[in-house]
């Protein structure tokens, strides 16, 4: 069974905007209030084993979704297919509870019904004990093939090849010096200077990333109410307690690369669902030890290497998901010092469902995404050849990952 602390980061993922918006309907306060009663029923009920009545918030919560209208409302930002998505995991609740109880066909019955809305954690329909009684039937092991060929990086192994473009269609990245005065301020508001591993390039670049994801908290469900720069996205948090998303870690981890010299970029990483309400963003910063840009993970405080830990880039860890290569994850990554990653979950199945496509800015610099300033600050993005997606569709776009990628000047 899906344990309860996922599910309920599922379900405040999926309604996070509607919590920060400014309208709030009173349909959504109630979909929200009663999908908390109904789900604490249920776990009350399995805590105590108590399967058969736990059936009963579960039937409420999954109908409950069916006759809801909450997505037509056009002030709030709901789709239906985020709606149907957390249905299914409900649906595979259900099903679980109707395996433990011996109750096959119904569970069966649940199964598909859960499938059919979607659902794509291949590894956990295998591996749960709870559908113990169901493995060896024909029906479950075709549902298993079905979600098989829906992971992540069976998605991205399938996607097109990227194709060099005779001509440059991307105007040149720019990144702000490190004399800029803005720049100077944050070098000296947090005493960069006295991070350690400026004689070894790659140590410093590592330092930093552990400077950020040691002193702000992630936390992807908030709206961060600042200007988006390292100092007051650094006293935002301080003052109120509240993590930061990674869009937000990201930028403050580039505003610190650019402060020492290094080039930097943040970096947009997309699924190609265009109603994927998910992506990640992560730096990228530029090498002059390996000449080449590195993948920077200040979420999860990571890098990623090859089988001879070499540090690798963004492009190189798609490439090696996309052919199957070795790819290993530094030993330092994790989610607020609580949750250590493992690559199976990290890079196969999350990043590799987040790497088909990349955004950067044209114009890495402080406060380079401010909602309260007019920064005239065009997208780019990189995609694989003959890709159509609707996101970030007045970006600048290439196919060529050479010219995306290119050596800083």
């Amino acid at each position: 069974m899906k344990n309860f602390r996922k599910i309920i980061m599922v379900a405040f993922l999926i309604l996070g905007a509607t919590f920060n918006a400014q309208a709030q309907s009173a349909q959504v306060m109630q979909l929200q209030q009663d999908s908390e009663r109904l789900y604490g029923e249920f776990r009350e009920l399995v805590s105590n084993k108590n399967y058969t009545e736990a059936i009963v918030p579960l039937k409420e919560l999954i109908n409950y979704l069916d006759t809801t209208t909450v997505y037509n409302d056009k002030s709030i930002n709901i789709p239906k297919q985020a709606l149907d998505a957390q249905k299914a995991m409900y649906q595979y609740d259900l099903a679980c509870c109707y395996a433990i109880l011996g109750k096959k066909k119904m569970a069966l019955e649940t199964l598909t019904a859960f499938v059919d809305n979607g659902y794509e954690n291949y590894g956990n329909m295998c591996w749960d004990n709870d559908l113990t009684s169901l493995k060896k039937d024909k029906k479950f092991q075709a549902l298993l093939a079905i979600v098989k060929e829906r992971q992540p990086l069976e998605k991205l192994k399938k996607s097109n090849a990227y194709k060099a473009e005779a001509e440059n269609v991307i105007p040149k990245f720019e990144y702000q010096p490190k004399e800029h005065p803005n720049l100077q301020r944050v070098r000296e508001y947090f005493q960069l200077d006295t991070i350690p591993g400026k004689d070894n390039e790659l140590e410093h670049i590592k330092n930093l990333l552990h400077f950020v994801h040691d002193n702000i908290r992630h936390d992807g469900s908030r709206m961060t109410i600042c200007e988006f720069d390292a100092i007051d996205l650094y006293n935002y948090y301080k003052a109120t307690g509240n993590g930061v998303n990674c869009r937000m870690l990201a930028i403050t981890l580039c505003d610190i690369y650019l402060s020492m010299g290094y080039k930097a970029r943040v970096v947009t990483c997309l699924a190609a669902d265009p109603n994927d309400p998910d992506c990640h963003v992560i730096n990228s910063v530029w090498s002059e030890t390996l000449q080449k840009w590195l993948y920077i993970d200040p979420t999860m405080d990571a890098w990623v290497m090859d089988e001879n830990g070499t540090m690798l880039s963004i492009a190189e860890v798609r490439e090696r998901l996309i052919d199957g290569r070795e790819l290993v994850l530094c030993p330092t990554a994790n989610w607020n010092h609580e949750n250590p990653q493992t690559k199976e979950y990290y890079l196969e199945t999350y990043m590799a469902k987040n790497l088909y496509y990349q955004v950067c800015k044209k114009r890495s610099f402080f406060n380079q995404e401010s909602v309260y300033r007019n920064t005239d600050n065009e997208d780019i993005r990189l995609v694989p050849a003959g890709f159509e997606n609707g996101s970030y569709a007045s970006a600048k776009t290439t196919t060529d990952p050479e010219r995306f990628w290119a050596k800083p000047e």
